[in-house]
């Protein structure tokens, strides 16, 4: 079924893409690129990618910039929809998001393992990298809200991919980052980057958490009208 509408998505969007073409604006690819980068936050999950690669986990840059990128390119043409084909909602799923990303903080501040690979090769490609890193809840939200704003999808498309773009630069590279930074270094940002995430995942978590209740109280006082 996912993987239905995922093709579904693909196919609509490519089909689209021409007409929206004229539609082209690098004052937007710029804004929208801006906006993105800041949200996937590439820099800050420099210690996240280290950590994985201590513990032994492994990953392939290539098959995370393009899945992250398949996957945004995707929700960008019918996030809201294949949310609700789940009986799940945007906020909602930034709950969820939320959690996996403040599990992860707890990790790199208190430095113990919660998070383990149900993967017996210790592959992290697509969790925790891909969702929630670099596709999640945040970025989601993101593109939704920029699409809401009249940014074209074109505008958006070349935004995701440029993205994609920096994301496998780091992950390609990330080894000689860490010989530069040294152990003190990495360990430095590790614990920096952890209260930071752990910001970011509780902000994220009390935000849609506050538009799930309004929701389900709004749900009742209908249900009891």
């Amino acid at each position: 079924m996912i993987a239905t509408l995922l093709s579904t998505s693909l196919g609509e969007f490519f089909g689209s893409l021409g007409h929206e073409l004229t539609s082209f604006s690098l004052d937007q690819v710029y804004k929208s690129f801006l906006t993105l980068f800041v949200t996937i936050d590439i820099i800050g999950a420099i210690p996240i990618i280290l950590s994985l690669k201590s513990k032994g986990q492994v990953y392939q840059a290539s098959q995370v910039g393009i899945y992250s990128g398949v996957i945004l390119i995707a929700f960008l043409q019918a996030g809201e929809p294949l949310l609700g084909s789940f009986g799940a909602d945007i906020s909602t799923f930034g709950v969820a998001g939320g959690i996996v990303l403040f599990v992860m903080a707890v990790e790199m501040i208190f430095g113990i393992e919660i998070f383990k690979s149900e993967d017996s090769s210790g592959n992290s490609t697509f969790v925790p990298l891909v969702f929630p890193l670099f596709a999640g809840a945040a970025s989601f939200t993101t593109l939704l809200t920029l699409r809401a704003d009249g940014m074209a999808m074109i505008n958006l498309a070349i935004s995701i991919i440029l993205n994609m773009v920096i994301v496998y630069l780091v992950l390609r590279y990330v080894s000689i980052l860490d010989r530069l930074l040294g152990a003190n270094g990495v360990y430095i940002l590790r614990k920096f980057f952890g209260v930071v995430l752990l910001a970011i995942s509780v902000k994220f978590i009390t935000k849609n958490l506050i538009d799930v209740i309004a929701m389900v109280q709004q749900g009742v006082a209908n249900h009891a009208g």
